[in-house]
């Protein structure tokens, strides 16, 4: 492998190696108030090499292989999302993963959040190459192919159930169809389906509890009930979260020294763990590290001359973009807890993975970009 064919933002390089860093002493820190999970940094630590050597093979293999093969690549995801239904053990009352001995658990879900983002940029740049000026009727039976690919894994993700990433499968649709260049009206009328919809179940929620459990059943009903409850800011995950963070002051607790314990620490709350660690500078710190990232690969995307990396790209930026928002938020408690994991900081073997697939699909979209500005200025 010649790496000096490849030109890579040496910023978004330096970027993973502190995420790296940062993921490490924070799942680390939180081995001490969770003995039951106090070696997960080694195994964190393989997950981020592992990762790493997958970077490495995307960017010799090339994107043009997983754009050419993103059909298969769905189809396969399908299959896995479909085999967990009836294969895998249920853990916290969820099918969300298959347990490998020696290895751990693996979320078929996250890496079909990549998938979709290859499948669909494809089906867009197709779309776009047939049709300079589609016509209402041509975008329309385009959508509704769009709607049909999109709905197969959304069906099969939500029975695990996993309400979560469905929200992000149909929020990489909206965000890449948008930057495709799909009429203003068509997004008008899917919000305004969105609104009716959810204003209905809320009504039915609300007027009838019993009525809607014999429609949508038990478990639909405890995810609404879940996702309703958090405004009041209860809940003892949440409370001594709240604590660790508030109590910290600006320089932090130290390693090691989270106040308090709470569920989920080295997943869900890690943010929680190292915002009591290192208190409001290192939050701050952190916090600009992921907005200078989210900047860099937007820059990224509007230099690609290629379409489909700016698809890619948008997918990627926007899903990465909702779970910052979704997982910090959740820990202040100003957004419903609902699972999703701080991307590269979060302990998981499959949703580490599945980032640094994307980081592999980046670092050639901003090797091509490099060498795009490098040729023109020639």
């Amino acid at each position: 492998m010649n790496l000096s064919k490849y030109k890579v933002e040496k910023s978004l390089v330096l970027i993973m190696i502190l995420f790296f860093t940062i993921s490490l002493i924070s799942i680390y820190s939180a081995g001490a108030i969770d003995s039951d999970n106090v070696n997960l940094y080694i195994k964190q630590l393989m997950w981020y090499i592992c990762g790493t050597l997958l970077i490495f093979f995307i960017m010799f293999i090339g994107n043009d292989f997983f754009i050419k093969n993103s059909f298969i690549f769905y189809i396969l995801g399908n299959i896995f999302l479909l085999l967990l239904l009836f294969f895998a053990r249920p853990i916290n009352d969820a099918k969300c993963w298959f347990e490998i001995k020696g290895i751990g658990t693996i979320q078929p879900s996250e890496f079909m959040k990549i998938i979709l983002i290859l499948f669909l940029s494809k089906q867009i740049d197709d779309f776009r190459g047939k049709y300079t000026n589609p016509t209402i009727t041509e975008e329309f039976l385009f959508l509704l192919k769009i709607i049909i690919i999109v709905s197969i894994p959304s069906i099969l993700t939500f029975l695990e159930p996993d309400t979560g990433v469905v929200l992000i499968y149909l929020l990489i649709t909206f965000i890449m169809l948008f930057v495709g260049g799909i009429r203003i009206r068509w997004f008008l009328l899917f919000i305004l389906l969105c609104v009716l919809g959810v204003g209905t179940l809320l009504f039915i929620y609300f007027q009838n509890q019993d009525l809607f459990i014999k429609l949508f059943g038990t478990s639909f009903f405890l995810r609404i009930d879940r996702l309703l409850d958090w405004s009041n800011k209860s809940g003892f995950q949440l409370e001594h979260g709240l604590f660790s963070i508030g109590s910290a002051g600006p320089f932090g607790h130290g390693i090691k020294k989270t106040p308090l314990y709470f569920p989920e620490a080295h997943t869900d709350f890690i943010f929680a763990v190292y915002a009591s660690n290192f208190g409001l500078l290192g939050s701050l710190f952190l916090l600009c590290l992921i907005l200078f990232f989210d900047l860099k690969l937007i820059q990224t995307a509007l230099k690609a001359k290629n379409n489909i990396y700016k698809y890619i790209t948008a997918g990627i930026v926007g899903m990465l973009i909702y779970q910052q928002i979704q997982n910090i938020g959740m820990t202040f408690g100003v957004m419903p807890i609902t699972g999703i994991t701080l991307p590269f900081i979060s302990y998981g073997g499959s949703s580490l993975l599945s980032y640094m697939f994307m980081v592999g699909i980046l670092f050639n979209i901003s090797n091509h970009v490099l060498k795009y500005h490098r040729n023109y200025y020639k």
